[in-house]
C-alpha cells in the first residue's frame, strides 16, 4: 500500500517553490480549477462534463448541502502522527478516497482513462473503471500495474454482454463490481441538448463495447437497415463520420469500407441501457461473479435496507453528479438516513459533490466509509493530463489530512457524528 506524502511536506514544497516565483500549474481552489479547465475544453466537452440535468439544481445542491453542517474541532489532542489508511472489501487503501467512474474522458485529454489510471495508481487510490470509457479496461489495468481498481457496470439489454463485461473485469484484476442503478435512460441534460451533442453518436466513450467479443459478435450478426435515416451530407456530418471511423479499432479507411464503425454506434444506442433493471438483476449478478457487488445510485433508506437484506456488499450514495434527476436530494443530505438503516453492516461510499478535505470529514462523520470524486479530476485531466489528475488527488489528500489533524483526529476512524453540528 502506498503511503500518501505528508500534507506538511506538500505545503512546504509549494511555498518554497513560490520563493523562486513558481506557482502550482493546477489550481487548488475548486472554482479556479473549474474555470481554468473550461478554458481548455471545447464547448461540447465542457457541457458534457460540467453539466447536469434540467436547471442544474441537483448539481448545485450536491455542493451547497455540505454547508448544512459545521465541523466542531477539539484542540487538546496529540496530532503529531497521522495515518489516513482505511480498509474496504478486504483491501488496505492509503486513504478513504476513490476516483468515481467518468465516461468519455477523451473529451478532456487524448490519453483519457490511461492518464487517469496512471495517476490513481501513483497514489494507490482505487479507480472505478467507467462502463463508458474511452480505452478498454484491459489497457488501463495494464497501465495501473497492481494498483486497486473496480468496474462500473451498466446493465445492457444484451445479457451475454453483461456477463462478458463482468468476466473481463475479473480477468483484468478488478476487485469489485459497481452496478449503476440511476441510468436506465439518459436524463434531460439541457446543456448537451442545446448543443445537440451526444459523444456516443460519434463513437466516443464506447471502447468497452467495441473491444468486447460479445459486442463484436453482435456486430457480425447485424444486417444493413435500409430504413435507418441518413444524415444530411455537410461538413458537420462528415466530421462526425471521421470521428466515428477513428474511434473504432482499426484503420479508418477499413472501418469506412466495412461499415462497422457506424454499425457499432447504432448497436450501442440500441442496447446501452435497460429500463427493466430491478432487484432480480441484482440477484442474477451474484450468479455472474464472486467479486463484491456495490450498488451505485442509492438515495432512499428503504432501498438501502433492502440491499443489505439482499446480501449486497456495499453502497455508493450518489445521484450521478446531478446528471439524471433535476431537483433530487443531494447525496450528502441522503447519507445520514441511509447510514442509520445500514447501521455499519456494509460500507457506504459518498459520491457527488465532494470538493474538499472538509467535505471528506463531513461525509465520514455522517456515516460514509469513504468518498469518491469525479469532476475535479476531470478538470485536472483537462488542464495537465496525468499530472493534473495526480495534483488534484494529492491536493485533496493534503486538505483532508490537515482538516483531520486540526480538528483533533489522527485517523479516519476517529471521525464520528459528534464532529459535526448543524449549521445555524
Amino acid at each position: 500500500m502506498i503511503t500518501p506524502p505528508s500534507a506538511l511536506d506538500h505545503l512546504r514544497s509549494i511555498y518554497l517553490a513560490g520563493v523562486g516565483g513558481k506557482r502550482p500549474h493546477v489550481p487548488f481552489d475548486t472554482a479556479a480549477l473549474e474555470r481554468e479547465a473550461r478554458q481548455r475544453l471545447s464547448p461540447e466537452a465542457c457541457a458534457y462534463i460540467a453539466g447536469g440535468a434540467g436547471a442544474g439544481r441537483t448539481v448545485a445542491a450536491n455542493t451547497d448541502d455540505f454547508d448544512r453542517w459545521r465541523i466542531r474541532p477539539r484542540m487538546l489532542n496529540d496530532v503529531s502522527r497521522v495515518d489516513l489508511s482505511t480498509r474496504l472489501f478486504g483491501t488496505d487503501l492509503p486513504a478513504p478516497l476513490l476516483l468515481a467512474p467518468l465516461g468519455v474522458m477523451e473529451l478532456a485529454h487524448p490519453e483519457s482513462d490511461l492518464a487517469v489510471g496512471r495517476a490513481a495508481a501513483s497514489h494507490g487510490v482505487p479507480l472505478i473503471f467507467s462502463n463508458q470509457a474511452s480505452r478498454p479496461m484491459e489497457e488501463v489495468a495494464a497501465a495501473m500495474g497492481d494498483a486497486p481498481r473496480w468496474f462500473q457496470l451498466y446493465w445492457s439489454r444484451e445479457e451475454d454482454l453483461v456477463k462478458s463485461l463482468v468476466k473481463r473485469a475479473e480477468a483484468c484484476g478488478c476487485s469489485a463490481i459497481v452496478l449503476t442503478l440511476d441510468t436506465k435512460m439518459l436524463g434531460w441534460r439541457t446543456r448537451d441538448l442545446d448543443l445537440a451533442y451526444l459523444p456516443f453518436l460519434r463513437g466516443k466513450g464506447i471502447a468497452q463495447y467495441t473491444s468486447d467479443p460479445v459486442f463484436r459478435r453482435l456486430l457480425d450478426e447485424m444486417g444493413d437497415d435500409p430504413d435507418t435515416p441518413k444524415p444530411r451530407v455537410n461538413l458537420n456530418s462528415i466530421a462526425t463520420l471521421w470521428q466515428m471511423l477513428r474511434a473504432y479499432p482499426g484503420r479508418p479507411l477499413d472501418n469506412l469500407r466495412s461499415g462497422r464503425a457506424r454499425k457499432a454506434v447504432k448497436l450501442f444506442t440500441e442496447i446501452y441501457t435497460n429500463p427493466t433493471l430491478n432487484w432480480e438483476h441484482v440477484e442474477r449478478l451474484r450468479g455472474y461473479t464472486r467479486l463484491p457487488i456495490i450498488l451505485k445510485g442509492v438515495l432512499h433508506p428503504a432501498e438501502a435496507a433492502r440491499a443489505v437484506d439482499a446480501g449486497v456488499d456495499g453502497l455508493i450514495v450518489s445521484n450521478h453528479g446531478g446528471r439524471q434527476v433535476d431537483g433530487a436530494i443531494s447525496s450528502i443530505a441522503a447519507l445520514p438516513a441511509i447510514a442509520e438503516v445500514v447501521g455499519g453492516r456494509i460500507p457506504l461510499i459518498l459520491d457527488s459533490g465532494v470538493r474538499s478535505g472538509a467535505d471528506m470529514v463531513k461525509a465520514l462523520a455522517l456515516g460514509a466509509s469513504a468518498v469518491a470524486i469525479g469532476r475535479p479530476y476531470a478538470y485536472g485531466l483537462a488542464i495537465a493530463g496525468e499530472d493534473g489528475v495526480r495534483e488534484v488527488i494529492r491536493g485533496l489528500l493534503s486538505d483532508f489530512e490537515l482538516n483531520l489533524r486540526l480538528s483533533g483526529g489522527v485517523s479516519p476512524a476517529d471521525i464520528d457524528r459528534d464532529w459535526l453540528v448543524p449549521a445555524p
